[in-house]
């Protein structure tokens, strides 16, 4: 994976459950890491659901390898929120391609 193309900054976040004053467990996220990346492609795509038609915000992103990323984290990018859709790992742990998609509540 060549550096020159590593031109983006996103921030890898986990979900925490932790117990607030009250008692009652909340969800928080952590930032687990901050790496560069390539964007490969963003689009934007249009479908029909039950409320008519919506916009999804799609981005792949390519960076380098960092072990116990999962579907269950997310990818900061440009002040945006995207859940992690798909993590294909890159050669013998020489990288990985993130296929996200944009929070639609922000």
């Amino acid at each position: 994976m060549k550096a020159g193309k590593l031109i983006y900054r996103i921030a890898i976040e986990e979900a925490a459950t932790t117990v607030n004053d009250a008692g009652t467990p909340t969800s928080t996220w952590t930032r687990k890491a901050i790496l560069r990346a390539e964007l490969v492609e963003q689009s934007t795509e249009e479908f029909l659901g039950d409320g008519g038609a919506t916009d999804e915000e799609l981005a792949v992103f390519r960076t380098r390898y960092l072990a116990g990323v999962t579907n269950a984290d997310r990818v900061i990018f440009e002040g945006r929120s995207y859940n992690i859709r798909q993590l294909t790992p890159l050669g013998r742990r020489v990288g990985l391609e993130l296929r996200c998609v944009a929070q639609g509540d922000e």
